[in-house]
C-alpha cells in the first residue's frame, strides 16, 4: 500500500484505503475518493495531480494526495 502520489499518469489504481481527520475523509469521499473507486491518474507534478474519479477530473494537491493510499 502506497500513496496515491505515487501514481504514473495514465495508471488506473484502486482506492485501498483513506487517511486522516474525520473531516479529510469525509471531504474526499464527497469527492468519490472511497475504498474500491477505481481512480485513473491523468497527470502528477511533485506530488500535485490531476486524476480522474467516477467520470470527473479533480485537481488534488500533494497534502491530500497523500491520504489517499493505493
Amino acid at each position: 500500500m502506497q500513496p496515491l502520489v505515487f501514481g504514473k499518469p495514465g495508471e488506473k489504481v484502486r482506492v485501498l484505503k483513506i487517511t486522516g481527520t474525520d473531516k479529510v475523509r469525509l471531504h474526499l469521499a464527497e469527492l468519490g475518493f472511497v475504498v474500491d473507486a477505481v481512480v485513473t491518474v491523468v497527470s502528477e507534478d511533485r506530488g500535485n495531480m490531476i486524476v480522474e474519479v467516477k467520470d470527473t477530473r479533480i485537481a488534488l494537491g500533494r497534502d491530500l494526495a497523500l491520504r489517499i493510499m493505493i
